[in-house]
Formats: C-alpha cells, sequence, structure tokens
C-alpha cells in the first residue's frame, strides 16, 4: 500500500531511464495498488503491470473487492493472489485463493501464487510439508502452463533474519518437483535487496525474484533488475 498516481509518475520517470540495455529481454512487471495501474500502463516501457490481488466472482456484492476482467480493461497481464500479508491479515485461506487463482486464468491473467512458512512452522521442521499443502489445495484445476509461484520465507520478511541463497534454491527446487512441471516459473520473496540479488540468481532453481521494500525506490530496484550473474 505506497504510492499515490502522482508518486507512481515519478517513480517510473526515475526507474525506466535506469533500465540497462542488457537487462531489457528479462520479464519486470510492476505489482502496483489498483489506484496506479492505469498510470503504470500509461507510460511506455521494459516492463508488465500486474495488481496485487483479484476476486473470484466476475461481478456481485463484494464490496473493496476488485473483479479480473476490471483489470484486463486497464492492461493488466498479471495479479498476485495469496500474498503472505493478504493470508496473515485478511484471512486468506487455501481455499480462496484456490478460487482467486482459477478465475483470473478464466480471463487470461496470470497469478504469481505466494507460498511461504511462518518462522514457527521452520523451527517444527515442517517447512517442506506446509507449503506441499499449499501447492496441493490452491492449485486445484490450475493451469501450471499459466501460472508463476514464488517462495516467500514469512520469517524473513522484514524481520531482519536472512533466507540464505542456496537455502530459498533448496525450498524452489522443492516446489518445483512437487507440482511437476518444470516450466512453471519459481520466484523467492524474501528481503530482496540489492545486496543479496546477484547471489540469489545465480542459484540453480531460482528464476526471478517477488521484491518488497526494495522496489520503492527507483536506483534499489533498478540495481535488482540489472542483476549480474
Amino acid at each position: 500500500m505506497y504510492k499515490t498516481r502522482g508518486e507512481a509518475h515519478a517513480f517510473l520517470e526515475a526507474f525506466v531511464p535506469l533500465i540497462s540495455p542488457g537487462a531489457e529481454n528479462r520479464e519486470v512487471i510492476l505489482c502496483g495498488p489498483f489506484t496506479c495501474l492505469d498510470v503504470l500502463n500509461a507510460q511506455a516501457g521494459p516492463y508488465a503491470v500486474g495488481a496485487q490481488n483479484v476476486h473470484w466472482a466476475d461481478h456481485g456484492a463484494y464490496t473493496g473487492e476488485i473483479a479480473p476482467q476490471m483489470l484486463v480493461e486497464l492492461g493488466v497481464r498479471y495479479v498476485i493472489v495469496g500474498h503472505s500479508e493478504r493470508r496473515e491479515y485478511f484471512n486468506e485461506t487455501d481455499s480462496t485463493v484456490n478460487r482467486r487463482l482459477n478465475n483470473a486464468q478464466d480471463h487470461d491473467l496470470i497469478p504469481i501464487l505466494c507460498v511461504g512458512e511462518t518462522e514457527s512452522v521452520r523451527k517444527d521442521g515442517m517447512t517442506e510439508a506446509h507449503i506441499r499443502s499449499q501447492l496441493d489445495r490452491d492449485l486445484e484445476l490450475v493451469d501450471l502452463r499459466r501460472l508463476i509461484i514464488a517462495y516467500e520465507p514469512i520469517w524473513a520478511i522484514g524481520t531482519g533474519k536472512t533466507c540464505e541463497a542456496n537455502e530459498a534454491n533448496r525450498v524452489c527446487a522443492m516446489i518445483r518437483k512437487h507440482v511437476n512441471f518444470e516450466g512453471v516459473p519459481i520466484l523467492y520473496g524474501g528481503s530482496v535487496k540489492p545486496e543479496n540479488i546477484d547471489e540469489l540468481m545465480a542459484q540453480s532453481d531460482i528464476d526471478g525474484v517477488l521484491v518488497g521494500g526494495a522496489s520503492l525506490e527507483a536506483k534499489s530496484f533498478a540495481r535488482i533488475v540489472n542483476f549480474e550473474v
């Protein structure tokens, strides 16, 4: 929940020129708040636009929600579903995540499914079992060919704790093996920043990153986009 329309426009003005020519073949997706989606699409640049949530119904008495066709009309191509903050603060469940995923795909949106464990789950040695359970419930009837999965170790987001690159890679590899589809892109999202992007992107099973706070400032986000391997 950052950036007004004016702030989003100023961000693009600063960010787009910082993308190096060598990075223009990389898929950059800007997932802004609903009020900024048209602003993001109004300026040409080497990026696609995504939303932060989508509802499971096409219309109805769901005050505060957003329907997939509303996003499509704004030129949105991607949408985040099941982010850890939605699960924690807004009672998102695997059942509602699954319904959102399916309706997004019904309208040709590509969902970015977020899965991951809390610190207590990790301490109990249940990381793999927890994530496999999420995937099994979330992905029922979902087309894996039109999907992105992001691994979020919740305990490493905004806590100062770090998920080492090799551990992030191990979990991403586990996710890929469990869904049994090599073609699905697997992202890592947990305190991604300019200081660790090169090491993360050098890993064998990390195809990209889901960036939080470091995406709010043009220079730091550009450094992430321009990662070196």
